[in-house]
């Protein structure tokens, strides 16, 4: 597993949908990605964005897109969730490259699925990081967030989830 992304962020998106990709993450596109040189090829990345359902674009790093197709690979072929997962992350995906500005172009296709405008919300998941129109993100995915805490004591600790997760 390569480096991880971390943080949020807000950027532009502008008419013809260039929109900034934080440097941070630039820098792990860059290492997750065996064909990237530092003197040439720009980082290459997948642009998952799914059915309906999905209100965000994630991205993969080439390394992480890798694994997936792996696992996807392992199932059996025909198989419901093999079908379904291809769908999603083979169709229902876009590969491209960061431009040489370290910006990515987001096509209007992409870009009304969300409703995607003004201004892009970007937030890192690990070995992933999704693209949000900022107001959805509020709504939905920090109701969400909400809605799993509720449950918890207010003194809850969330570092007490790692306890037991294996490793060291």
């Amino acid at each position: 597993m390569g480096r991880r992304f971390r943080g949020e962020s807000h950027h532009k998106v502008d008419s013809k949908g260039r929109v900034s990709i934080p440097a941070s993450f630039r820098r792990v596109l860059e290492a997750s990605d065996p064909n990237w040189q530092q003197t040439g090829d720009n980082p290459e990345l997948v642009i998952v964005y799914g059915d309906d359902r999905r209100k965000f674009l994630e991205c993969y790093t080439m390394e992480a897109i890798d694994e997936v197709d792996a696992k996807i690979a392992a199932l059996p072929r025909g198989s419901r969730e093999r079908k379904i997962l291809e769908r999603m992350f083979n169709g229902q995906s876009l590969p491209t490259t960061v431009d040489e500005t370290g910006r990515l172009v987001l096509p209007a296709k992409l870009r009304n699925k969300i409703g995607l405008e003004g201004e892009a919300f970007f937030i890192a998941s690990g070995d992933t990081f999704q693209i949000w129109k900022p107001q959805t993100y509020e709504e939905v995915e920090m109701a969400e967030a909400e809605k799993l805490m509720a449950d918890l004591p207010e003194d809850f600790d969330p570092l007490q989830f790692l306890d037991g997760a294996g490793g060291h």
